[in-house]
């Protein structure tokens, strides 16, 4: 009965075509009214503009020890994309899977504790369940560091754990790597290519650049900063995008460079981004004497995502294997909210239903067992708070 439901509060969310760095409101109209079905109160924490916003609520007493259960509102773009179905159309082919943009990353987590909310409310709560919506995942999880807090302020009493459903197929996981996107942007002296070595190339700097950082990563796994949760099993640096140059046969100007730093737990963005600006400043100095304008720049395009590292004596572990099921606990590679509501004071793990693999592609699909899966969490977790 409860997977109908489910899947009814689904088709909903997928007909909201809220991608990462849009206005959400659509979407958060709905889930608001769904709230006031059942006379949940929730609180908004919109952007500057009003533009987007994210939800949290509480449903249950106003004493410590609840759990939060995190979802993020918006999803990837489909242009470009060979989708056989309607991509904000939840569609059943009748082979038992749901498909539509976003009906596993993550939609799906958030349709499970909506349709979970009438069973929430008649419970006899003894610890109270939070929901904690943001927006603007997709494109940095720019909005859960002020949503986490906002929590953390508004109620009178300290939620415990926090539940990120990012999908897992509902295994625990305790670890996620951290992300952080950069700009690096190398300004040479223009000039006919046979004077090379009187001009300072843009583009030939920006290689020595880029193969420091592939020599970072590399001196990163000499060292031994492995962690074999992860695959890969250390921090990768990688440069996805270059561009700079107009001719053959002359000398660049100016070359743009995009990177992406994805650290293990004992890794920060922040450590190698010092080392790599203090080696940008000693090629500054070297090639001024030959082009007295030559200058290095690196800006942020994608704020630093913090990490997750959930130890296995944490009382959420055990919380959550009994939840879920489970007694395997995982990591990801892939950048997540956890981390965000983790330095908030919150013990925190992933944990939703859908496969990662599905995520961020054409016909993206949810099974239909992991909605059902996921609500079958949902009425354990308000049975174990009931308790």
């Amino acid at each position: 009965m409860h997977s109908t439901a489910v899947e009814d509060v689904l088709g909903k969310l997928v007909s909201f075509p809220v991608l990462g760095g849009e206005s959400n409101l659509s979407l958060i109209e709905f889930v608001k009214s769904f709230l006031d079905e059942y006379d949940v109160k929730y609180h908004l924490v919109p952007n500057e503009e009003g533009t987007k916003t994210s939800l949290h609520c509480r449903i249950g007493p106003a004493v410590d020890g609840g759990v939060i259960l995190s979802g993020h509102t918006d999803v990837v773009p489909v242009k470009g994309q060979p989708w056989s179905t309607d991509p904000f159309e939840l569609t059943d082919i009748g082979d038992d899977k749901l498909y539509a943009r976003g009906s596993c990353d993550m939609k799906g987590f958030v349709a499970c504790c909506l349709a979970a909310v009438p069973k929430m409310v008649k419970a006899d709560l003894k610890k109270p369940i939070y929901f904690a919506f943001s927006y603007d995942e997709e494109i940095g999880c720019l909005a859960a560091p002020e949503l986490a807090a906002a929590i953390n302020t508004h109620y009178s009493e300290t939620p415990q754990y926090a539940i990120i459903g990012e999908p897992t197929m509902m295994q625990p996981v305790v670890g996620q790597k951290g992300i952080c996107i950069f700009n690096t942007t190398v300004s040479g002296s223009e000039g006919h290519s046979s004077r090379i070595k009187q001009e300072v190339s843009a583009i030939h700097e920006s290689m020595r650049l880029i193969l420091w950082l592939e020599s970072k990563m590399n001196s990163l796994i000499a060292e031994g900063k492995i962690d074999d949760r992860f695959t890969p099993n250390h921090t990768s640096i990688h440069i996805g995008k270059v561009t700079g140059g107009i001719a053959p046969n002359v000398i660049a100007q100016e070359c743009t460079f995009c990177w992406d730093v994805r650290t293990i737990p004992s890794d920060t963005p922040e450590g190698i981004f010092k080392e790599f600006d203090a080696y940008c400043k000693k090629r500054e100095e070297e090639l001024r004497k030959v082009f007295p304008d030559f200058k290095i720049t690196t800006e942020v395009d994608h704020p630093a995502v913090p990490g997750l590292d959930t130890s296995e004596d944490q009382s959420i572990v055990a919380f959550i294997k009994e939840l879920s099921q489970r007694e395997d606990l995982g990591a990801v590679s892939y950048a997540a909210e956890a981390g965000q509501f983790a330095n908030e004071g919150f013990e925190a793990v992933i944990c939703g239903p859908g496969d990662i693999a599905q995520a961020h592609r054409a016909d993206e699909f949810i099974h239909k067992e992991q909605l059902k899966l996921g609500v079958d969490f949902m009425y354990r977790l308000i049975d174990k708070l009931s308790n």
